[in-house]
């Protein structure tokens, strides 16, 4: 039993522990870390193609079957990827993509494709659709670069364009676009990535039209 005479002493000493206590855990709120913000690959609306659209849709167009887009490894998760020494990727901490690069470029595609009037339909893999061509895209690498100054955002694709009857590759390319960001940090990187995917978008679209339209002017072609 506490004595009457150390009542006020013990009091002080329990004060003081709360008031260590609440300190202590002031402290280790201030240091805890935020939440990650999240960003996409959105853009506005279709990509337009420079060439020039048809007047009127052909009938003979083929319809292209558009598989989802595959990552290379390192580029197939939400981390937003940044370079500051050549092959050696790291990510931002607390900023990440809504979902991975592959799955969000997927509408894109389509919509890009469909913009440039070159084929009867379009078509995102699996569907119970047949299609006369396939395309396969790859994200080789979207990274932003701080080995340069000013930083940049690099966006690298490759696309094979396939004939679904003979399974033979029509034609492929590797598209790449740099684009400096305006901001050194994960924000500035974002916005400068949202540019690059729209110009190479844009050169995808017109790639696999030439390409389509190539196809379809070629002996022995089924339309």
């Amino acid at each position: 039993m506490i004595s009457h005479t150390r009542l006020p002493l013990f009091r002080l000493v329990v004060v003081a522990l709360l008031l260590a206590l609440l300190g202590a855990c002031s402290m280790f709120g201030a240091t805890e870390e935020p939440p990650p913000a999240f960003y996409s690959l959105s853009g506005a609306g279709p990509v337009p193609p420079v060439t020039a659209l048809p007047a009127v849709r052909s009938n003979r167009a083929p319809t292209l079957i558009v598989n989802p887009p595959r990552a290379a490894p390192g580029f197939d998760s939400q981390h937003i990827i940044y370079v500051r020494e050549p092959y050696q990727l790291e990510y931002f901490a607390h900023s990440e993509w809504v979902d991975t690069p592959a799955r969000m470029l997927a509408p894109r595609i389509v919509a890009a494709l469909e913009g440039t009037g070159a084929f009867r339909a379009v078509v995102l893999a699996p569907s119970g659709a047949a299609g006369e061509l396939r395309l396969d895209v790859e994200v080789i690498r979207l990274q932003h670069e701080f080995d340069h100054s000013p930083s940049r955002t690099r966006f690298t694709l490759s696309a094979y364009l396939v004939d679904n009857d003979s399974r033979q590759v029509l034609a492929w390319r590797e598209f790449d676009e740099a684009v400096v960001a305006a901001e050194a940090n994960p924000y500035g990187g974002v916005m400068a990535a949202n540019s690059a995917v729209q110009q190479v978008l844009q050169r995808l679209a017109n790639f696999c039209a030439e390409e389509a339209g190539n196809w379809q002017s070629a002996p022995g072609t089924h339309r």
